[in-house]
């Protein structure tokens, strides 16, 4: 109740400056800003401060505000405060707040293209991934949402998802028959899970833990971070790398408070936002390595690699048929992807 309320007071702060054009010392628009009065951009998120995507997004707000000499400067608010993921959502399209992470398919609500992201066997791999996500064509895709409420600066990745459970390796579809397995509350994962076989209960990543400790669920999919950092890999035994999904993360901007810079700091801004994804992928690689280490050594997970992908991409082939039929976006957004891994 505290946390809302505070919450409550920080918007309400926010919001009146926002009106207002102009608070103490602060400029509404990147032309007029200088050092003493600065255009002040407001970032939420609910990650921690340790996460390695608010580690990534601090270094974007340190550079934007030394290549713009302090003009504009990146505020930011973790944990939370200011709300979860979809009420910061609604607020950044209010424009109340200027920025804020948010994992793609939940951008589908304004744009169904974004639908595609929670989509599985939609990369082939991490370096298609990355090839595909830093082409132009994606970068252009990005910054022309902003008839929608919003633009898209950069992404970081949060890994591939794959499949773990107990005491069961799932290297086949048929594996999943019968089990209760954790999504998150997203329809594509819900959709997946049903054309794999298995039965979606959707649940906060919060209640993750406690439900598979009572059996609520049998098993659950993300990367192999959760294990380690949501203490996961002290129930779940078996990890099996069907990678079936690479759902990134996006850090997006208002389109009204991004009208309100100018050409010149936009692709400042823009230039910062994908340095700091390119940092990310480092610290990314490194986290997912020490994540498997101590699953290994500290909590006994076994690792599966031999796991029939083509099985499960056969498995989920008619599922991507549908949303293409049924969001002619995905089917633009298939076909992007398509062309930008043909490009050299």
């Amino acid at each position: 109740m505290l946390k809302k309320l505070m919450a409550v007071l920080l918007l309400t702060g926010l919001a009146v400056l926002s009106l207002a054009g102009c608070g103490s010392n602060t400029a509404d628009n990147s032309m007029t800003a200088t050092r003493e009065d600065p255009l002040v951009l407001t970032l939420a998120h609910g990650l921690s401060e340790t996460h390695t995507v608010h580690i990534a997004m601090k270094q974007f707000a340190d550079e934007v505000a030394e290549r713009t000499e302090g003009r504009i400067q990146v505020k930011i608010f973790p944990n939370g405060q200011l709300g979860n993921e979809n009420e910061n959502m609604e607020q950044l399209m209010a424009g109340v707040i200027a920025m804020t992470k948010v994992s793609a398919p939940g951008l589908a609500t304004y744009n169904e293209a974004y639908h595609t992201f929670g989509l599985p066997y939609i990369f082939n791999d991490t370096k298609d991934f990355y090839k595909v996500m830093d082409s132009e064509k994606m970068r252009d895709f990005f910054t022309s949402t902003s008839a929608d409420g919003f633009v898209t600066l950069t992404y970081y990745t949060s890994g591939a998802r794959s499949f773990y459970m107990k005491d069961k390796a799932i290297r086949t579809p048929a594996d999943l028959v019968g089990s209760k397995i954790r999504v998150q509350n997203m329809k594509s994962q819900t959709d997946m899970m049903k054309a794999l076989g298995g039965t979606p209960v959707a649940m906060s990543y919060g209640e993750v833990y406690t439900s598979l400790q009572s059996g609520i669920i049998d098993g659950t999919e993300n990367n192999e971070t959760a294990l380690t950092t949501g203490k996961h890999g002290e129930v779940c035994k078996v990890y099996s790398m069907d990678q079936h999904a690479m759902i990134p993360d996006t850090l997006v901007m208002s389109a009204k408070v991004w009208e309100k810079i100018s050409p010149e700091d936009q692709q400042i801004i823009l230039d910062c936002a994908r340095h700091s994804t390119d940092e990310h992928k480092v610290a990314w690689d490194a986290a997912i390595e020490e994540a498997i280490k101590e699953a290994q050594e500290k909590m006994g997970v076994t690792f599966v690699y031999d796991v029939d992908k083509e099985a499960f991409r056969a498995a989920t082939a008619d599922m991507l048929e549908e949303y293409k039929d049924k969001y002619p976006g995905v089917g633009r957004m298939l076909a992007l992807i398509a062309a930008a891994r043909e490009v050299q």
